[in-house]
Order: C-alpha cells, then sequence, then structure tokens
C-alpha cells in the first residue's frame, strides 16, 4: 500500500477550530475548494468539485477536536476505497494535524501530484484558522495542468 503522511502545526490556542474546519462545509470551503456540498455529519456525504473533476467522501468518524475520518466513495480511478484520516492533538498554543490518505494499491504519478496539493491544502487550512483566509481551489497555488 502506498499512504500519504503529512503534519502540520496550526497556531490556535485549542483544536476547536481546526476541527470545525474539517467537518462544516463552510470550514471545508475555505481551504480546500469553493465548490464544497453535502453533509459533514457521520454517514453523510461531502461532494468536493475542482475544475477537473472531484471526489465524494463518506464520513466514517468523527471524535470532536480529536479525529475526522473519511472514505472516498467517487473520484479518480486511484481514489474509492481509500480513506482520509485527520487526527488532532494539542501542543502548548498549536494544534498537530496529522494528515493520512491511506490505501492506494500503488504509487502511480498521479499520486505524487495529489501529495503535493495535499500539502499546498494543508498549509490553506493552516492559514484559514490562523488568519481566516486560506487560499481554496480555484484560488490555490497551481502545480501543473492536472491542478
Amino acid at each position: 500500500m502506498a499512504d500519504i503522511l503529512h503534519r502540520i502545526g496550526v497556531k490556535v490556542p485549542a483544536p476547536e477550530k481546526v476541527y470545525d474546519a474539517l467537518t462544516t462545509v463552510d470550514g471545508l470551503a475555505g481551504w480546500w475548494t469553493d465548490d464544497t456540498k453535502g453533509s459533514g455529519e457521520v454517514g453523510g456525504v461531502l461532494e468536493f468539485r475542482f475544475p477537473p473533476g472531484g471526489f465524494d467522501m463518506e464520513v466514517v468518524d468523527l471524535r470532536p477536536s480529536e479525529r475526522v475520518a473519511w472514505r472516498v466513495v467517487d473520484g479518480p480511478e486511484e481514489w474509492p476505497g481509500t480513506t482520509i484520516d485527520w487526527d488532532l492533538r494539542q501542543d502548548g498554543d498549536c494544534t498537530i494535524v496529522l494528515f493520512k490518505h491511506q490505501g492506494r494499491r500503488e504509487p502511480v504519478e498521479f499520486m505524487h501530484h495529489c501529495s503535493t496539493k495535499w500539502a499546498t491544502y494543508l498549509m490553506s487550512l493552516k492559514s484559514l484558522v490562523e488568519t481566516g483566509e486560506g487560499a481554496p481551489s480555484p484560488r490555490d497555488v497551481q502545480i501543473s495542468d492536472w491542478h
């Protein structure tokens, strides 16, 4: 299996703002993509759309201010069946976000692109929580023709 792993620290006195940015449509639209719809509740499906396509994520686990987990139910060929986990913990004046996109069978070239994009969107999440301004699609950093 090939996984994408990232870690960021968000300067915030408690993890609630980060958790809200991961579990509400407005929060997700503030850092990942403007075109976000759906339900952030367990069993709900969140729909994320980008200029070249999109992803549908089923919310499978929520632990307030600690964990968010999704299962990809629709998207590019390599994505369905993979999982995305966000584990949060407070460390002084920072919320540590441990991000995992797990379950790909092999590291195809598109995975390299996805890893870089996840990193840029995680920095957008950090910016949203710290400053109130993220850089979601379509205003994100462009790294290739794949968006």
